[in-house]
Order: C-alpha cells, then structure tokens, then sequence
C-alpha cells in the first residue's frame, strides 16, 4: 500500500514493511554518521547508481568506500534525511520502494546550512531473517535547456 507519510524514524517491523524499516534505518546511520549500520543494510553484491561523483557503484567494498568518503568529507557538519511520497510495495522475496529524500547539512548547532532533494528507489531481497537492499538508485532532474541538474529544496 502506497505511503505518504514523511520518514525520520520508525518503529515498524522489518519483515511487515521493509522499505520503511530500511528507510528509517539509513535516516539512523547517516544522522549519526556510523558507517558499519549504513553499510550493513546492502547486501555483499549491492549494485548502485548514484547521483553524485560515480555513475555506479559494485559491491558492499565499493559502497563502504563511498560513504567512508561522504561522512569523513562532512567534518562536525551532520546530514538530516527525511523520506517523503514513499511509496512501497513486498512480495514474498523482493521489495521494492520509492521516495523523494532531502538531505540537509547541519552545522554543530543543528543550522540548516544547504538542502537538497533527489528521487531515490531501492529494491530489497529477503536473505534469512532480514532484508539487504540489492540495487540502489538516485537521480535528479535535469534541465534540458542548461543539461544541469535540478537540486530541488
């Protein structure tokens, strides 16, 4: 059943509503900047197309990298994600969900000090008892006439 209802946190059951725990979980690892949670969220061989400096990522490896990067870049700044417009839908096997996400910079006072939105859809296997995401995907618009992207606040 589709959701809009914004995420910044919750309580729900994994195995009920994945893509919700999911996004609840990554909105926990990247406010507190904790790379291990962030990472074990993807499963080993997670394929992701980001929107941001490489087209694609392969691998938890890969992936770690990438974060280690992004967290380390941020210095005491912190990042606020919520999801909003999540619509998502689970079978036995896969989940797949998508959202708009804004992210915004923090300064050590909690001050706003840029923000941005993109679209952003994950699809998540069953693996035993929990839920790895297997394929990532962030993007925005482009403006057709300057070709440069859109960051939507």
């Amino acid at each position: 059943m589709p959701s809009n209802n914004p995420r910044k946190g919750s309580e729900m059951s994994s195995f009920e509503q994945p893509v919700e725990a999911f996004m609840a979980s990554y909105v926990a690892a990247v406010g507190a900047k904790d790379i291990e949670a962030f990472v074990k969220l993807y499963a080993p061989e997670v394929r992701v197309f980001d929107a941001w400096s490489q087209q694609e990522y392969r691998g938890q490896d890969a992936w770690r990298a990438m974060v280690t990067h992004w967290f380390g870049s941020l210095g005491d700044e912190k990042v606020e994600v919520y999801f909003v417009e999540v619509f998502s839908t689970v079978g036995e096997e896969l989940a797949f969900g998508a959202a708009l996400a804004r992210f915004t910079a923090l300064d050590a006072h909690g001050t706003a000090l840029r923000s941005l939105t993109n679209r952003f859809t994950v699809v998540l296997s069953k693996n035993g008892a929990r839920w790895e995401v297997i394929h990532e995907h962030t993007s925005l618009p482009i403006d057709h006439e300057t070709g440069t992207a859109i960051f939507a606040p």
